[in-house]
């Protein structure tokens, strides 16, 4: 155990996940920019993450509760401006309104209701979308021209991509009666959308794949259809699960033993209870990888792998009769504990702390020529911290693929904000740092007219390191970074009027989008 003066982690400022926004940024601040802004970039990065974690008096006690902040960088003619606005969720509104927090998130329990009785928490039980936090502050994607947050619940949030106001807010319980969803559909090239979700199918749980069919007049959500479902091998226990693949043939649904109890769920909505609660840790039991043909949308292949945990799939795909999975894998999902504003606080007099975020790029080949569950050992991919991982999404999404970026998990890192570039077919690694400074997911966008599959920018926003108090605090950045080489081509910064959170993941609206190509396949 560490002194109260002595830091295990002297490199990592946790702070940066612990600050609380208390000025939205609503006219476009101007950066200063140093280097050279590529000319044919234009458009705009939409950020959302954790934005405030108080309310009045009050304080959550996990990140994933954290109001949503929604971020625009705008680039146009060499020029970046920012601008940050909260999402204008039902949630949201109901704390400020209250000044305290009156919904149960997942991991902080609301305030008792005196209002609300016991038979009313039985009656919202039917009603997710409405009874449990619409705070969508981890993803942003597109449903043809529009742009939705999401989070792993079953209502998203349409925004203006200009303004970030909040517009809309669309019930995937009225669409296609999803109890929830992941927070990472899958865009394909013709503007189609999918998602993975749990629904109640003829009085049984089951993970249905949901297909939005893109449409250039019309309702996306209006024309949804479930293509493809399968039973959790553990029917009062499915699998928690934050993304899954597809590649040409195949939907591919990763069984991890982190499970949601069913039973759980019940008792945590009649007892106020934080959803964290429901979930279960199965440390004896493999993970499993389940394959839904595209075709007929049924289970036709299951295979076996070593205990893990997972939040992000990097990519998969079909290749000389092997279907490929790559992702960012831990040995538990003590990262889900690691991000207690508690368990953040303490983290410098933690020794176990680095361990519970050992995350690793790793690669899975399964046979498809295999008629029974073969057990499939994992390969290490590069022995770096890996989170939020991106790749050449438009082009190589469910298509074999040669590089990913990534930024590091690894707090106790000489620079724990690295971002980490990975050659998955040498293993050959780049990486970027710099002292105190914190990098969020990677954006790869690619040059025009591209001539290889890492030719063009990747873009991160950043934050530094320091109090509230200090300067370094309100100061946000977008970093461009050269995606063959890593080297930095350009960083603009803003001076924020508060302090400035670190942001999860985003999208990127090239500003000559005016829709999407006919794709060569679906």
């Amino acid at each position: 155990m560490a002194s109260a003066s002595e830091k295990l982690y002297p490199n990592c400022d946790a702070g940066v996940w612990l600050r609380s926004c208390e000025e939205e940024v609503t006219e476009p601040l101007e950066g200063e920019i140093t280097g050279e802004v590529p000319p044919w970039l234009q458009g705009s990065l939409l950020r959302n993450g954790p934005g405030s974690l108080k309310v009045g008096n009050m304080r959550f006690k996990h990140l994933f509760d954290s109001s949503a902040l929604l971020h625009r960088f705008a680039i146009h003619e060499g020029t970046v401006t920012y601008q940050c606005r909260f999402l204008q969720s039902n949630t949201y509104k109901r704390n400020q309104a209250a000044q305290r927090i009156v919904v149960t998130e997942f991991g902080t329990r609301a305030v008792p209701d005196p209002c609300h009785t016991i038979f009313d928490r039985v009656a919202a039980m039917f009603k997710p979308g409405e009874s449990i936090s619409d705070n969508a502050m981890i993803s942003l994607y597109p449903f043809g021209d529009e742009i939705y947050a999401f989070t792993e619940g079953p209502v998203i949030h349409r925004i203006d991509p200009v303004t970030l106001d909040t517009m809309e807010r669309k019930n995937m319980m009225d669409t296609v009666a999803l109890v929830n969803h992941t927070s990472h559909p899958h865009v394909m090239p013709n503007g189609d959308v999918y998602n993975v979700g749990m629904s109640v199918v003829k009085g049984r749980i089951k993970h249905v794949v949901v297909k939005f069919p893109f449409t250039e007049k019309g309702d996306m959500f209006a024309r949804a259809q479930v293509v493809g479902s399968m039973r959790p091998r553990w029917p009062l226990h499915p699998a928690y699960m934050h993304t899954f693949g597809i590649t040409q043939n195949y939907f591919v649904i990763i069984e991890q033993p982190m499970t949601v109890s069913l039973c759980g769920v019940v008792r945590s909505q009649l007892s106020n209870a934080p959803l964290a609660s429901s979930l279960h840790w199965y440390p004896d039991q493999d993970t499993h990888i389940v394959l839904i043909s595209r075709s007929t949308g049924k289970e036709v292949r299951r295979y076996s792998t070593e205990t893990l945990f997972f939040l992000h799939i990097i990519n998969t795909f079909e290749r000389d009769g092997t279907l490929v999975v790559d992702l960012c894998a831990y040995k538990d999902p003590k990262a889900l504990d690691a991000m207690y504003i508690s368990a953040i606080e303490t983290m410098q007099s933690n020794a176990e702390y680095a361990e519970w975020f050992r995350g690793r790029p790793k690669r899975l080949e399964l046979p498809l020529a295999a008629t029974t569950v073969v057990h499939v050992r994992p390969r290490l991919l590069a022995d770096l911290g890996c989170e939020t991982p991106r790749i050449h999404y438009d082009a190589f999404n469910g298509r074999p693929y040669r590089y990913f970026y990534a930024i590091s998990s690894d707090v106790d890192a000489e620079y724990p904000g690295t971002v980490i570039k990975v050659d998955t077919l040498t293993g050959e690694t780049l990486t970027w740092s710099s002292s105190d400074c914190y990098p969020s997911e990677p954006v790869f966008v690619p040059s025009p007219d591209a001539k290889s599959e890492d030719d063009g920018v990747v873009m991160c926003a950043l934050v530094w390191g320091g109090d509230d108090s200090a300067a370094s605090a309100r100061r946000v950045g977008l970093l461009l970074l050269c995606a063959r080489t890593l080297r930095q081509l350009a960083l603009a910064v803003f001076h924020t009027p508060s302090p400035a959170p670190k942001c999860l993941h985003g999208w990127f609206l090239p500003s000559t989008r005016t829709g999407f190509k006919s794709p060569t396949t679906n």
